[in-house]
Parts: C-alpha cells; structure tokens; sequence
C-alpha cells in the first residue's frame, strides 16, 4: 500500500491507502476529520465537499493518492484559529441555515468556494452555485440567506483592512 502525504487545514499529515480509498475515507478514518460527511457515494449530494489546492471537489470523486502533495481544507479548517466559528459557519448558525445539519459541511464549504470566486453573489448565482448540494430540510431559503450574510460580512472585513 502506498505512503501518501498532504497538507490538511494547514498541518502536514500522512497516512497509508490502499489505491482505491477515497480522499472522504482517508480524512474521516485515516484522520478522524469527521465533519466531512459522506451521503451518496456517487458525487451527487455534496455532503463531502471539501477544497483540494483551493478548488472545491467531491471528496467522495476523489482517491487519497491523487490529492497526495496538495493542500487539502475541510470543515474543520474553517473555524478561526481560537476554535471559534469562522465568518460563513456563523452566518449558517445565525441565519437558520442549517436544520439536521447533515449537509451543512458540505454547504459551507461550496460557500467558502463561491465567495472566493463572487464575493458579492445575488440569490440566482447562490442558487446555481449550490446545485450540486442536496438538502433535504431547509428548501434552501435559509441558506441563501447566510451566504449572502457571510459575502456582507466578509466584504465589510475586506473594505476594513484596506
């Protein structure tokens, strides 16, 4: 079984595979990073999203050894550095952005993608971008809303620091 070794929310990290274990299984088991969910197996719910070399993919899509050397972020990555929610998991928490919270991983980290590309995104271009994440509780409202709350907050953070 070949060695693998990568970058995971910024600590270097590596781990024995077997060529078929699914970057989704080295983080959950190998790691025991947990927040990254695992819902359908086949790329279709989102639940897995996470960000290899700063692109959101499907860590359900993606074999361990093809992410070894890359820098991988997952929902555990996303809090501040004190252990605190970051800006778009409070945007989720306050906004009612979540209900069972099961695809909640997944959504925050596709939202973490679309405001690195849009920071300013209106609710059609959140809608489009969140199409490949299914969630079965909320019908979306709420998650729109925390999105566009998190792009607010993080715009009034950018113009702060300038």
């Amino acid at each position: 079984m070949p060695s693998i070794e990568m970058n995971v929310n910024g600590k270097a990290v590596s781990g024995t595979v077997e060529g078929r274990t699914l970057l989704v299984e080295f983080l959950r088991q190998g790691l025991g990073l947990t927040g990254t969910h695992v819902g359908c197996d086949t790329g279709q719910c989102g639940a897995c999203v996470v960000h290899l070399d700063g692109v959101a993919v499907k860590a359900c899509n993606v074999f361990a050894a093809d992410a070894a050397g890359g820098a991988v972020t997952t929902i555990e990555g996303m809090a501040n550095a004190d252990g605190s929610l970051g800006v778009i998991q409070a945007a989720f928490q306050t906004h009612h952005g979540l209900q069972c919270g099961f695809c909640t991983p997944g959504m925050v980290m596709s939202a973490a993608a679309l405001l690195a590309d849009n920071p300013d995104p209106d609710e059609r271009e959140v809608r489009e971008y969140l199409e490949g994440n299914i969630c079965r509780c909320t019908g979306y409202h709420n998650i729109v809303k925390s999105i566009q709350a998190a792009a607010t907050e993080l715009g009034a953070t950018r113009v702060a620091a300038e």
